[in-house]
């Protein structure tokens, strides 16, 4: 199978995964877009291809944002957790935060950073609520390896892991508005049921919010 996909213009853009194609389906198009650690450009190729945005990147790897750059896609080398102060207030239509979250140092700045630089914030992360992830602490008593917690502890990037609930109580207690959650499984693939649902911290390995300011 190819790892591209031909646009109706004729051009490539990548294959992306289920879960990002969920984020992209939430961009308006020809919006003014920051995706921080954006990694190769995967999700700024799709959406300059399929939705005409005006995208920008923020990558930590020099590698990835070499990649991204051979692309011709706008991305510059970066900590977010440092960076983000550098991009004016209300630069971006959405900033945009995949499965990146649970990495950072600072969860709760690194939100009032985007919400500060992009009109609305796309947050995605893995759910640590999951009843996988219960099971094998529970029965198991070791940190769990899953679909979306795919590393063991001792190799994972992960130091901020959270539940679904958890972050929803983050939000309430910065005065974040949550306009739309969306509950997916380990694939990407939405669930039937929103991620502010009850069942959605039990039965959903990964969710996305989309946050603006209340």
């Amino acid at each position: 199978m190819s790892d591209t996909t031909v646009t109706k213009a004729g051009s490539a853009a990548p294959r992306i995964r289920i879960d990002l194609q969920q984020v992209a389906d939430l961009v308006p198009p020809k919006s003014r877009v920051l995706d921080v650690g954006c990694g190769d450009g995967t999700l700024l190729a799709y959406l300059g291809a399929f939705k005409q945005v005006d995208g920008r990147g923020l990558e930590l790897s020099m590698a990835r944002v070499r990649m991204a750059v051979s692309q011709g896609l706008s991305v510059i080398q970066g900590n977010l957790e440092s960076d983000l102060k550098d991009y004016p207030t209300g630069a971006f239509d959405y900033a945009i935060l995949s499965q990146t979250l649970q990495a950072t140092h600072r969860p709760r700045a690194v939100l009032e950073e985007l919400l500060r630089i992009g009109r609305r914030a796309i947050v995605s992360f893995p759910n640590f609520g999951h009843w996988r992830v219960r099971l094998s602490l529970l029965f198991g008593g070791r940190m769990p390896v899953t679909t979306t917690l795919a590393e063991t502890w001792f190799d994972s990037p992960n130091i901020h892991l959270c539940t679904i609930l958890d972050f929803v109580d983050l939000c309430r207690e910065m005065g974040v508005k949550i306009e739309s959650g969306f509950a997916l499984d380990g694939q990407g693939r939405q669930r039937d049921f929103s991620a502010l649902s009850r069942r959605a911290n039990l039965l959903s390995e990964q969710a996305v919010f989309v946050l603006t300011r209340a």
